[in-house]
């Protein structure tokens, strides 16, 4: 079982930065994929990054590719998602995801089903 929190969310003015930590429990954290998805009020959540165990580029939302950046640090358990130039559209709630099967396919992270996730961090951009 991993349990995952995020913290870091906020109120930020448009133009500004924002990171998002996501902490996750359990030793075998870096056998993980992990995720970053968004709800706005009124709206399904959307996929916004995901980072495959091993680190490297992400993979990112058309949204937000160029200003938002996912990482991760295994020896801390912890990804991150570091936010530029936000827009008032970025605003919603944050949910971290993780899974230890995600597919070959960054282009299927998006709707595929990911095992566990955290509570979420509310963040609001204002105009």
């Amino acid at each position: 079982q991993v349990q995952l929190v995020e913290s870091g969310g906020g109120l930020v003015q448009a133009g500004g930065s924002l990171r998002l930590s996501c902490a996750a429990s359990g030793r075998t954290f870096s056998r993980f994929g992990m995720g970053w998805f968004r709800q706005a009020p009124g709206k399904e959540r959307e996929f916004v990054a995901a980072i495959n165990w091993s680190g490297g580029s992400g993979y990112y939302a058309d949204s937000v590719k160029g200003r938002f950046t996912i990482s991760r640090d295994n020896a801390k358990n912890t990804v991150y998602l570091q936010m530029d130039n936000v827009k008032p559209e970025d605003t919603a709630v944050y949910y971290c995801a993780a899974d230890s099967s995600l597919p070959n396919q960054p282009s299927r992270y998006a709707t595929y089903g990911w095992t566990h996730w955290g509570q979420g961090t509310q963040v609001t951009v204002s105009s």
